[in-house]
């Protein structure tokens, strides 16, 4: 991206992060985790803030050096080659793009329940869970206005999206505000006899499958936009880390409102029983709040909307990387000469989720599919930021984390951990529909008949075991997480800790001097120079 479309400054970019994990996250994910964990989800939000901001925090080291569109998808490539980062790259594009029909799937489950009279109709659009052709065309419909307001240009997404994700902070504070106030049953937490009912093994599931870590995967955005960054070494790390917290405080607010807003005859056969087509809506029916009533079923348009605006930006971001990485077909790396907006990179992530909609077509599983395969990706961050210390301790760093020999094997065991908690047989699922897109990786290595290849494969092997071997120790684990129960509960996750670690240190030493780091180079001396010349007191002391 040129200069003339670098126009996103800190407040910007933290509204495209907060507008991303305030999504149909907020409006499902508390009756989805208080289903799964009970009162203890709050619990799960927090654990959930925990690991993202350990990964977090290694990719805004990561973005502020590498200021580029679509970075998230070229990092790993500058340190194990392209094997590894052809591997990230595909998971992480997989997880966002499916985020797009996603947003567009919880809109209509939302209007599905319209309680009015003459929307009556509205009833057929979703069936158990899952949208009908009704519900299919709206949620279309939603697919191609996000596409089109990103079609022109980066001012206009990022205006229309700061506008957007500051009503979606007011309306959860006002749901907020409204379900303590009228109908708080503070007995619900302990109305099992514990606010664990269903033990912790349930929390740990939450945070993987009921949309905590899908709702979170939203920190991306801003290292993703962060080629239209006006100063991305200072705007980019606090855009990630304010948006997570900011974030975090909005949804724990909001669990514990749900919670106390049930009606205490719905749990008495427990939390796992509670079922809602739009679960705060329904609360603020029965109990008589019309005001709010009316403000939610607005707001299940404006917040998914704000958010698959949001994705749409940012994946076609991601094509644009992957083309650059020499991953997809040319035409896919080019930018319109008046816009800045790469159309052609657009057009195949509305095919994709197009795809996408009409195989999942419900809001439930699609967050699960799309809360594994983020995670499968967020496990090279960590790898790829401390190997770069190593590789390239030259590049220039404008946040350069204290601790990170700490941080980033945490970061690596909390992924590896949350990605156990999803679940067998999810983890088996989308760890292939991850193996799919090798053959794509394998037809351009051909293309440039093998150049490299023995290296790049060897540097990306660890990745392949690590998938084996986790899927492997999935169905071996735990019943509690799915499991045949070979290991059980508790060894499971001390073993997943100690083969973490292993492989954490297999894959930092695969770490070499790539020759795509070179490119990143170039970026990262251009990043030096610029802000040498605009703001010289920055220097390599700005450290967290």
């Amino acid at each position: 991206m040129n200069n003339l479309h670098r126009r996103m400054g800190t407040f910007s970019l933290t509204m495209v992060g907060l507008g991303s994990i305030i999504g149909s996250g907020w409006l499902f994910g508390a009756w989805r985790a208080a289903q799964i964990a009970g009162p203890a989800a709050i619990f799960s939000w927090i654990i959930g803030m925990v690991v993202i901001t350990f990964i977090a925090l290694s990719y805004s080291e990561l973005g502020a050096m590498f200021p580029e569109a679509g970075g998230m998808v070229k990092y790993t490539q500058y340190s194990h080659g392209s094997f590894a980062g052809f591997l990230a790259a595909w998971a992480n594009w997989i997880a966002i793009v499916s985020v797009i029909p996603v947003e567009a799937v919880a809109s209509v489950q939302y209007m599905s329940s319209w309680p009015w009279k003459w929307a009556q109709w509205t009833h057929s659009l979703v069936v158990n869970g899952t949208l009908t052709g009704g519900g299919l065309a709206i949620a279309s419909g939603l697919l191609i206005i996000y596409f089109l307001l990103n079609y022109w240009t980066v001012s206009l997404f990022s205006k229309a999206n700061s506008f957007i994700t500051v009503f979606k902070i007011i309306i959860p504070g006002l749901t907020i505000g409204s379900l303590l106030f009228v109908g708080f049953h503070s007995s619900n937490f302990t109305s099992t006899g514990s606010i664990v009912p269903n033990g912790w093994a349930s929390v740990l599931t939450a945070v993987a499958t009921s949309g905590i870590i899908f709702a979170f995967n939203g920190f991306q955005s801003p290292i993703n936009m962060a080629g239209e960054a006006k100063n991305p070494g200072r705007s980019i790390p606090k855009a990630v880390i304010g948006s997570i917290l900011i974030a975090t405080v909005i949804y724990v607010l909001l669990q514990i409102a749900f919670i106390g807003a049930v009606n205490p005859s719905m749990i008495v056969n427990g939390w796992h029983h509670l079922n809602f087509n739009s679960p705060f809506a329904d609360l603020a029916i029965a109990l008589g709040i019309n005001w709010l009533v009316i403000l939610l079923y607005s707001d299940a348009f404006i917040s998914p909307s704000g958010t698959g605006m949001t994705y749409t930006a940012t994946t076609s971001r991601m094509i644009y990387g992957m083309e650059q990485n020499k991953y997809l077909p040319s035409v896919f790396g080019k930018l319109h000469p008046l816009y800045g907006v790469p159309r052609q990179a657009m057009f195949l992530n509305l095919g994709v989720s197009f795809l996408f909609l009409f195989m999942f077509r419900g809001w439930g599983v699609l967050a699960e599919v799309i809360s594994v395969a983020t995670l499968i990706s967020y496990i090279t961050g960590p790898v790829t930021v401390m190997s770069l210390r190593h590789t390239g301790p030259n590049l220039y760093r404008p946040l350069r984390l204290k601790g990170l020999s700490i941080i980033s094997p945490l970061g690596f065991v909390f992924a590896s951990l949350v990605l156990y908690w999803a679940r067998w047989p999810l983890t088996g699922e989308v760890f292939f529909i991850i193996m799919i897109g090798l053959p794509i990786y394998f037809y351009y290595q051909a293309k440039i008949k093998w150049k490299g290849f023995r290296q790049n494969f060897l540097a990306g092997l660890w990745m392949v075991v690590y998938l084996l071997c986790m899927m492997a120790i999935s169905y071996l684990g735990s019943e509690k997480f799915g499991g045949i129960n070979v290991i059980p509960f508790g060894w499971d996750m001390v073993f997943i800790t100690c083969m973490s670690l292993l492989f954490y240190s297999w894959a930092i030493k695969c770490g070499f001097k790539t020759e795509y780091l070179e490119q990143g180079k170039k970026i990262n001396d251009d990043l030096r120079s610029k802000e040498n010349k605009t703001a010289p007191q920055l220097n390599q002391s700005d450290a967290i």
